[in-house]
């Protein structure tokens, strides 16, 4: 594997290491999940809404922090 070429990982790092800037991906993220639903007959719908996507984005920075405890165990083992 070439470290230094991002095709090379696994795409649950490319998603993370694509996105440069962490706050702008989630509100990118929770934008166009209420876009696409447009029409919340509640406040309480729409915190429902937001409640899952930020459950599904969590699930995705922990498959991304699994293949990083992969591919860089020093690194991670530092943190520790």
């Amino acid at each position: 594997m070439v470290r230094g070429h991002l095709g090379a990982y696994p795409p649950e790092v490319q998603r993370i290491v694509y996105t440069t800037n962490a706050i702008e991906s989630l509100r990118m993220q929770f934008r166009k999940i209420i876009k696409a639903r447009g029409y919340f007959p509640t406040e309480d719908a729409a915190v429902r809404l937001i409640y899952l996507a930020l459950r599904n984005i969590t699930h995705e920075w922990k498959a991304a922090m699994n293949q990083f405890a992969i591919l860089f165990p020093e690194r991670l083992a530092a943190l520790v």
